[in-house]
């Protein structure tokens, strides 16, 4: 079992910044790719970023690139999304996922999931 914990949302303006963090525990971390999803109320789980176990891929939804980055820190199991230019649009509870298998960008390819963390961007 693998239990992931995110931290760092809050209540921002737009164009202010925000570093997610994702701390694993249980097994070893290294070993799964990893990955943000998003989520407003009444709304498909929409997805972010994602790593490779290696940290050597990354991927990012259309939406949010040239603006967050995804990182991992193998040794410190924890993944972040640095999350710079928010936007309004960006508000949503995000959550960290991992997966077994290689980066994917469907929900249904990630096992364990964390609690999410709210992020609110003001206008």
């Amino acid at each position: 079992q693998v239990q992931l914990v995110e931290s760092g949302g809050g209540l921002v303006q737009a164009g202010a910044s925000l570093r997610l963090s994702c701390a694993a525990s249980g097994r070893a971390f290294s070993g799964y790719a990893m990955a943000w999803f998003r989520q407003v109320s009444g709304k498909e789980r929409e997805f972010v970023a994602t790593i490779s176990w290696s940290g050597g891929s990354t991927y990012y939804a259309e939406s949010v690139k040239g603006r967050f980055t995804i990182s991992r820190d193998n040794a410190k199991n924890t993944v972040y999304l640095q999350m710079n230019s928010l936007k309004p649009e960006d508000t949503a509870v995000y959550y960290c996922a991992a997966a077994r298998a290689g980066p994917a960008s469907v929900s249904r390819a990630y096992a364990f999931w964390g609690q999410g963390t709210q992020v609110t961007v003001s206008s």
